[in-house]
Order: structure tokens, then sequence, then C-alpha cells
């Protein structure tokens, strides 16, 4: 493997492996979620947890999403040309 193509690897690598990170991230709060949810019984304090759990949810899902995208993108690019 030459130098150019360790490179490549290289990036896809650094991509496969920040979506992974996202993933794990993303599944952990879905899991706390998920605990929050079967809580009982429900208080104000518990539900407001859990609505706040449902935004961390949210946002580690998009970065998740995003994470895909660029690593898709940087396939895309290396068998395709786009």
């Amino acid at each position: 493997m030459n130098e150019q193509a360790a490179e490549e690897f290289a990036e896809l690598d650094e991509l496969q492996t920040a979506y992974k990170a996202a993933m794990e991230k993303w599944i952990a709060a879905i899991r706390k979620e998920e605990a929050l949810v079967v809580v009982a019984p429900h208080s104000v304090a518990e539900v407001d947890k859990w609505e706040q759990a449902h935004f961390d949810e949210d946002e580690a899902r998009n970065i998740a999403l995003a994470a895909k995208e660029d690593y898709e993108d940087a396939l895309r690019e290396k068998f395709f040309g786009f």
C-alpha cells in the first residue's frame, strides 16, 4: 500500500471511529432516557429529568447522524469519486 492510500484509509478509519463513538453516546443517551421513563411515581422533578434526557438523546442522535454522513461522504469520494 502506498503512502497516499495509507493516508486515505487513515482518514476513513478516523471517520469510522468517530461515527462509532457517536453511536455509542447516542445509545447511552437512549438508555438513560429509557431508565427515566420507568421511574415511578412520576414527580415534576422526575418528568423534568426525563424531558432533559430526551433532549440529550436528540442531540446525541443528531451528532451520530452527522458523523455517519461524514463517513458516508468519505466512502463515496474514495470509491466513486464524488
